[in-house]
């Protein structure tokens, strides 16, 4: 027996199509067990990767693809969004990115930083490969309640 389930699909790299990865992320995390705000920080970080592939990846006269793939585990749920197309220094781009201090307006944060922002403080693990197009891969755990089992219950 496997100890994941694999999913794979492959969409246009076209804005139109954001929504579809979004919708497909959702319906496998509720499957895993995620809970609603959960699933939510998941639509998020993974459309962000998605969106970063729509802007940047092809040119205007390329046309690609995005390929997400998402292995299902029993406690996690592991996304993977690549593209074939133009790479970029995750390092450097981490670099000009600042933390964000409630005192700032969301408006001053850097142009392209946010998405990479967002991953990383919604998903509890975030890689990037930028080898032959990038690779963002991204982990989300499930987290359960944390009360034993057995455990006896105090009433007043």
């Amino acid at each position: 027996m496997k100890a994941f389930d694999y999913i794979e699909i492959r969409i246009p790299a076209k804005p139109q199509y954001v929504s579809v990865a979004r919708l497909a992320i959702s319906g496998l995390a509720a499957r895993v067990g995620f809970s609603y705000d959960d699933i939510e920080d998941l639509k998020i970080a993974s459309s962000e990767a998605v969106t970063n592939v729509v802007q940047h990846a092809y040119d205007e006269k390329d046309e690609g693809d995005v390929v997400i793939g998402c292995a299902l585990y029993e406690s996690r749920m592991e996304i993977m969004v690549a593209d074939y197309g133009n790479s970029f220094s995750f390092e450097e781009i981490k670099e000009k990115v600042g933390p964000y201090h409630e005192e700032e307006e969301i408006d001053f944060l850097r142009e392209g930083g946010l998405g990479l922002y967002l991953m990383e403080t919604l998903m509890d693990e975030v890689k990037v490969n930028n080898e032959g197009g990038v690779t963002v891969f991204m982990t989300k755990y499930v987290t359960r309640e944390q009360v034993e089992e057995n455990v006896e219950r105090i009433t007043t």
